[in-house]
């Protein structure tokens, strides 16, 4: 894939500056761009690297118009715009359509014609698979669950039955989708299954990263709302709903029944409890606990900065002691006030 510079600021609007006729052929960061790629810059602070760049245009913010001679396109969000250049010149290998002779698929399944199966995938009886969506080797697709248009599940993917997936979803290697949430029921001394009878439903544009697990609903469903975009290794319990457009970064852990909002971030390894909700709009930082619902939006922070492990040992006794300290305080105010009373 190749384009000119006139070719993308028509396609992707911005203002061009310079030679519109300079062909470029890849993306690349400006330290390493040659004369055939195209870099950016979003912040201020890399515009010195302009002087010293091979590449043979950039994508600039505005007000850094004249930061360099080259021949440039304008935009109020260079890292947008350079990832729809990144997305056009690298667009993702698809498959031949058909159902390669090593798949098993049921005979009351629904392929579209244009569709691709991977070998040693599996579609279960009754499943759908919409338009030009691509199954990747060795996915199993279960009984009466639908995939929609334009979908890649990368290899080894597991969707389980009555599971279904919106159009344009990415479902990456490894994860899993629709296992048995975490029910048991205590008796005397064991535990005893709780059939777990929801689905899981995942809406359009989304995108599930290796190794992350969305399990389904217990009673109700379990539900990934449109343009949901999650990481890798993350768990997603039974009967959580996720809100449209809300990124979730990798090792997050969500327990049951919990509703997150949309347009949220969360970052890595943060863990969420259950049973609560989170605001629209709503950010989490990384390694942040949440016990309890967020019903105003804006960012949450519960992780301590690391220090040295003596001085963290100090920190920890001095924690530990933290409610002592603050009776301890109620009382010296209490009797401070009763010493101003009597003056």
């Amino acid at each position: 894939m190749a384009s000119t510079l006139a070719d993308l600021a028509a396609r992707f609007g911005g203002e061009l500056l310079g030679d519109g006729k300079v062909v470029i052929r890849q993306v690349a960061p400006l330290e390493r761009a040659q004369p055939d790629e195209i870099g950016f810059v979003s912040q201020a602070r890399y515009l010195a690297q302009l002087a010293h760049t091979r590449a043979a245009a950039v994508i600039l913010p505005p007000d850094a118009r004249d930061a360099t001679g080259l021949p440039r396109i304008l935009t109020p969000n260079p890292y947008l715009y350079f990832a729809r250049v990144s997305a056009l010149l690298n667009p993702p290998a698809r498959p031949p359509a058909g159902i390669h002779p090593a798949a098993t698929v049921a005979p009351d399944a629904v392929i579209a014609d244009d569709a691709s199966i991977g070998a040693g995938a599996v579609i279960g009886s009754g499943a759908a698979i919409g338009a030009r969506t691509v199954i990747g080797p060795n996915c199993v697709v279960g009984d009466h669950a639908r995939i929609g248009a334009d979908c890649l599940l990368h290899a080894n993917v597991t969707v389980y039955h009555r599971c279904e997936v919106g159009a344009r979803a990415i479902l990456h290697s490894g994860c899993v989708i629709g296992a048995d949430g975490f029910g048991f029921a205590p008796n005397a001394g064991a535990w005893e299954k709780i059939p777990q009878i929801g689905r899981v439903l995942i809406g359009d544009d989304v995108e599930v990263g290796a190794c992350t697990t969305i399990d389904r609903g217990a009673l109700e469903d379990t539900v990934i709302e449109a343009g949901v975009k999650l990481d890798n290794l993350i768990q997603v319990a039974h009967n959580v709903s996720i809100g449209a457009h809300t990124a979730i970064a990798a090792c997050t852990g969500i327990a049951g029944s919990a509703k997150i909002g949309r347009h949220c971030t969360i970052g890595g390894a943060a863990m969420i409890f259950g049973h609560i909700e989170i605001a629209d709009g709503t950010r989490i930082s990384t390694n942040t606990l949440i016990t309890k619902s967020l019903p105003r939006a804006g960012t949450y922070t519960s992780a301590l900065p690391f220090s040295e492990h003596e001085v963290w040992q100090k920190n920890a006794v001095h924690m530990r002691n933290l409610d002592k300290l603050v009776t301890r305080v109620k009382d010296l105010e209490k009797k401070l006030k009763e010493l101003e009373s009597k003056s």
